[in-house]
């Protein structure tokens, strides 16, 4: 680490971690690699089933998959590397993968903003307005609400990455951190960063209250909805329903409002890296759990693939 100090002979930073190596500590990272394989196995599990069932061929599922998607690489792009780091001992990270975590990190988590209002939007319309669900979430509009949560979360990636790793570093380039985040980065520059801080502001109120107010706007109305069914079981089902929906929009849009919104004067390094694993590790492995597995659709397209795939090794 001397090194890095004041020769600075390498331009490489050095990503201080989330573990030590306690036996507490080895304990946390084998439960986090534990959760993270596990999400990896439940949104590839998602994501064929949803590509294998016919039935399951309907823009609700189209945006499942996407988020299946999404999350899974939002996990390869955190966890491997962290992994790595802490089982050989090498911290580095050179400027060009610290700004691909950014952008990756930016393009799916802006993407996931999105994308979770757009399948807001799509409960709104099949509870509220379920005789004009066809016309109202087409194929068409579907896709064009995917294709943008893409475009505009690779705009803000590309923007906040390229202009992150302009700034010149001060002479000790560790990053606090285990893995490169914007905000963790922009604190190392020795340059004034105000401009660019505040843009990066905007750009998070954009990104993010804008999307969670549409999330907001349309559970209510659902909500509202359901108490004017007269079925006891149907509002029970909705209720549990909106709930588990909100429960993980309320824990990825709070992580991540929590780590992009923070003034700087209250940042904390610990906090920071506590927060940033529940929406890059936890909240990955809760999507399919919450949005789908509960799903009877799901379950009956699980069993036909089960199925099949017993028929076939039996054959």
């Amino acid at each position: 680490l001397k090194i890095m100090k004041n020769g600075n002979t390498t331009s490489d930073f050095i990503l201080l971690g989330l573990f030590n190596h306690t036996e507490a500590h080895l304990f946390l990272f084998a439960m986090v690699l534990t959760i993270a394989f596990a999400s990896l196995v439940g949104n590839a599990l998602m994501i064929l089933l949803i590509h294998q069932d016919t039935r399951l061929h309907t823009p609700m599922y189209f945006l499942l998959s996407q988020l299946s998607l999404m999350d899974m690489m939002l996990v390869s792009t955190i966890v491997p590397k962290m992994a790595t780091n802490y089982l050989t001992g090498k911290m580095s990270i050179s400027p060009a993968e610290c700004g691909l975590q950014i952008f990756f990190l930016l393009t799916l988590g802006g993407g996931e903003c999105f994308l979770l209002a757009a399948m807001s939007y799509d409960r709104y319309v099949a509870v509220c307005h379920p005789l004009r669900y066809p016309a109202l979430m087409s194929w068409q509009l579907c896709l064009k609400m995917t294709v943008g949560s893409w475009v505009l979360g690779a705009a803000d990636g590309l923007m906040q990455a390229a202009a992150t790793l302009s700034f010149p570093f001060c002479d000790a380039h560790e990053i606090n951190h285990f893995f490169c985040e914007a905000p963790t980065l922009v604190g190392l520059a020795c340059a004034d960063t105000f401009v660019f801080e505040y843009v990066m502001y905007v750009c998070c109120v954009l990104m993010l209250l804008a999307p969670f107010s549409l999330i907001l706007i349309s559970y209510s109305l659902i909500l509202a909805a359901v108490l004017q069914m007269h079925s006891r079981e149907a509002r029970k089902k909705a209720f549990a329903t909106c709930s588990s929906h909100l429960s993980v929009v309320g824990l990825f849009y709070g992580a991540a409002i929590f780590t992009y919104m923070q003034p700087k004067s209250y940042r904390s390094a610990h906090h920071d890296k506590v927060v940033s694993v529940f929406y890059t590790v936890f909240t990955p492995v809760l999507n399919p759990l919450i949005y789908s597995l509960r799903n009877s659709e799901v379950k009956g397209a699980l069993r036909k693939c089960m199925g099949q795939c017993s028929a076939l090794s039996q054959g």
